[in-house]
């Protein structure tokens, strides 16, 4: 009888699996929010995780599993510790739609890194570099998973280290992110920084698996 796999797999077994590379729903009361006012059936696309195991385990040390709550990048920045943001009052994407688009309750796996080789290219060369199952993840999720993943293990992702996300300005320029840690800079630049560059420059590109 041949062998089936399913498609998706339970909250617990994925945690289980991705060890520290995942943040649920427990990540999130513990070092997120402590209260969250939205109706439960909100919730029921976290239920069941729409990755097989067999791709969790493949993907366990290079991604992060995540549960993302539709937060927008500024709702994200007022729940948190004013330190873990390079700009707040004067920030420029404060008025702009990608800084307040909420996105949708769903799991994410995204890669820890930026794409292999894809820094130093435009937009377009670095499509070339993402295999058939990834795609580019918004701003909001990218910014969603740096915080949540430094909240729950204390380790920075993407320290330094500029990534193209699928957000995009008024000019058809896309958002990078990252964490700057430029301690011994004057003034000290230090948290997450968002931004906007031309088409090739020295960012890489961000993935996330696809469904």
């Amino acid at each position: 009888m041949e062998k089936t796999f399913r498609l998706a797999t339970s909250p617990k077994r994925s945690r289980e699996i991705m060890g520290k590379n995942f943040f649920g729903l427990e990540e999130i009361f513990s070092h997120f929010v402590a209260r969250i006012t939205k109706k439960k059936k909100q919730f029921a696309a976290l239920s069941e995780v729409p990755f097989s195991e067999a791709v969790l385990e493949e993907l366990k040390d290079t991604h992060i599993l995540i549960a993302v709550l539709p937060f927008s990048i500024l709702e994200i920045r007022s729940k948190v510790a004013s330190s873990l943001f390079l700009s707040h009052e004067g920030a420029w994407y404060n008025k702009k739609s990608f800084a307040k688009k909420h996105g949708q309750t769903k799991w994410q796996l995204v890669r820890k890194t930026e794409v292999a080789n894809s820094t130093s290219k435009s937009w377009r060369e670095q499509q070339v570099l993402l295999s058939k199952d990834e795609e580019v993840p918004t701003a909001q999720v990218m910014v969603y998973t740096i915080i949540g993943h430094y909240l729950a293990t204390g380790e920075h992702l993407f320290k330094n280290t500029n990534v193209r996300t699928s957000s995009v300005v008024s000019n058809g320029g896309h958002v990078g992110v990252c964490y700057i840690d430029s301690i011994d800079s004057i003034p000290p630049r230090i948290g997450i920084n968002i931004n906007t560059f031309s088409d090739r420059t020295h960012l890489g590109i961000a993935s996330a698996r696809k469904f």
